[in-house]
């Protein structure tokens, strides 16, 4: 039987790390992409391997657009010296990074860089990509639960997860005429190194985001990567167009 491929792009750490590693449980084969820590991505390559899936790694910097058509043809390149195949079948758009300023002191430099990561870089991304994913594949865009509930310092990143949920509906419009359907999926907050670690290593935080939890604690990787792997099943295949909070009943 053909393993289906999955590329999660910020696979070497997070949730992106918990993700891979939940689709390979799965029986998915996993491209994940990197920005800078090779060996923390060949230790992932090599605890999903460890599951029997296969596996690689590849650099890329997902706020510079001008790199894409290059990491295409790398994608292409891996997907026929590894796979035999010229296509994949699951694009998880998971890489980036947050800042927290207030919106009266937050820079132009700042604000631009959310632009690049996380509204250009996924628009541009999944374009560039869009001719290698099999037909009635999937798409999942990861947003925030910081879309729907707000908190202060969080205004550039926060306006650019919900440009990417208005996104991902055009996306599933555009693309349903070749099966693929695209989903959003937004974490509450979460205890990992992102934004600093501040939700991980923060006790009054963590305590107070837990207060304001119906389950009453704050959310871990494997909260999320599951979410993530389950909507990618084929269980989901009529789910589009949507967007699925997971934050384990965040200020509701």
């Amino acid at each position: 039987m053909t393993h289906k491929i999955a590329l999660v792009t910020g696979g070497s750490r997070g949730l992106g790390k918990n993700t891979a590693l939940r689709l390979a449980g799965k029986g998915v084969d996993v491209i994940i992409t990197y920005h800078s820590q090779r060996e923390e991505a060949d230790k992932v390559v090599a605890e999903i391997e460890a599951t029997g899936a296969k596996a690689a790694a590849l650099q890329l910097d997902v706020s510079q657009s001008k790199t894409f058509v290059e990491f295409a043809a790398n994608v292409k390149a891996i997907l026929q010296s590894k796979w035999q195949r010229d296509s994949f079948d699951y694009l998880v758009n998971n890489a980036g990074t947050g800042i927290n300023t207030p919106f009266l002191e937050t820079s132009e430099e700042e604000f631009d860089l959310m632009v690049n990561i996380h509204l250009k870089g996924v628009y541009f991304l999944t374009q560039k990509l869009a001719g290698l994913i099999a037909n009635g594949g999937s798409i999942v865009n990861i947003s925030s639960g910081l879309t729907r509930f707000s908190f202060p310092g969080y205004s550039a990143y926060a306006s650019m997860k919900g440009a990417i949920e208005v996104l991902s509906k055009y996306l599933a419009k555009e693309l349903g005429a070749r099966g693929i359907n695209v989903n959003t999926v937004a974490p509450g907050a979460i205890e990992t190194d992102f934004g600093g670690g501040a939700v991980r290593d923060n006790k009054e935080l963590n305590d107070h985001i837990a207060s304001l939890t119906a389950l009453g604690r704050v959310g871990v990787p494997d909260d999320i990567g599951g979410v993530i792997a389950s909507i990618l099943s084929d269980d989901n295949r009529w789910v589009n167009g949507q967007r699925i909070e997971a934050s384990g009943g965040m200020m509701i």
